[in-house]
């Protein structure tokens, strides 16, 4: 059984603009012992008919599903079901003590099983940042649980030279072994007040519970600068990256929606654009002028334009 760490619930107490009941799946195929917190909300049976839509969301590093808190709503209030999940590590999940614990299949397979575990169907995917390097390799999976995709400032990393402003952050990350959340979060996303500072930094007491936010930029298929090779660490999801770079350029027949955080200086535009021409069908991206990495923080107006977008 993998030794692990659980944030006590009165962290989460009163968080702002969080009034979600938390969910718990904790028999995982393969993660025994682990505890994975979800929010559901909307009608439990969307998707069963194939009217309403299963709205999956999935964060990235360093954030929790509170992230999407400004497009649950927008999903609801239109009839349909939200699910926003935290992977282990993050949030109200389990976090593994052991950094090693954390690597590319170890998250990918727990997303995999989670999907199957809630049966989730007539899906549109809703990711950014690693909840894309991940969620983007799931369709190919299982083609007929998803019908939509809602991408935002992310990418499907294939063993590529670590651009300028990644190979910046993830040098800083290795030199933060007890990273600062909630300041990173407000660094990157000025509009955030101290409260939502407050529930970013919610799921962390302290170091001991931030292995899997010290991991993830390690585990990004982008090499080092004049690096000949991906470190060992890097290399683990190339194939499965670049299988879902072929499933969405020559499999995908479902509705694409992407928006980009303008001012994202890691997964702005160029990485966005170069992202949509392996997306079959991807229609012209919504841009967000004054949005950075964290797009959901603008989530609202991006969620009411997909609905309208999928006219659903």
């Amino acid at each position: 059984m993998t030794s692990a760490l659980r944030t006590p619930d009165d962290r989460f107490e009163n968080l702002s603009d969080w009034p979600y009941a938390p969910k718990y799946v904790e028999d995982l195929p393969g993660y025994e012992g682990l505890r994975m917190h979800y929010v559901d909300e909307g009608p439990a049976s969307a998707g069963d008919a194939g009217a309403d839509v299963t709205f999956l969301c999935i964060h990235g590093e360093p954030s929790w599903a509170y992230l999407f808190r400004k497009m649950i709503p927008v999903f609801t209030g239109a009839g349909h079901r939200a699910v926003a999940v935290d992977m282990f590590g993050f949030g109200r999940s389990d976090k593994p003590a052991d950094d090693e614990t954390y690597t590319y299949h170890f998250h990918r397979g727990a997303l995999l099983s989670f999907v199957e575990k809630l049966d989730l169907k007539n899906v549109c995917l809703v990711v950014q940042d690693w909840g894309g390097l991940l969620g983007l390799t799931l369709p190919m999976e299982a083609p007929g649980r998803y019908t939509r995709l809602i991408v935002m400032n992310t990418g499907l990393p294939a063993g590529e030279e670590a651009p300028e402003g990644f190979a910046a952050w993830r040098a800083f990350n290795r030199s933060q072994p007890d990273l600062n959340v909630g300041k990173l979060m407000k660094q990157a996303t000025p509009i955030l007040s101290d409260a939502e500072m407050a529930a970013y930094d919610a799921p962390f007491p302290d170091q001991s519970y931030k292995g899997g936010v010290r991991r993830f930029p390690e585990l990004v298929m982008l090499k080092e600068k004049g690096a000949a090779d991906l470190t060992p660490l890097s290399k683990e999801g190339v194939g499965t990256s670049l299988k879902a770079r072929k499933f969405w350029s020559e499999d995908w027949t479902g509705e694409s929606f992407m928006a980009i955080g303008m001012q994202d200086p890691v997964l702005g535009p160029p990485a966005m654009h170069f992202l949509r021409s392996m997306i079959t069908g991807c229609p012209e991206p919504m841009e967000v002028a004054d949005a950075g990495h964290f797009v959901q923080e603008w989530g609202a107006p991006i969620a009411q334009a997909a609905l309208e977008k999928f006219g659903v």
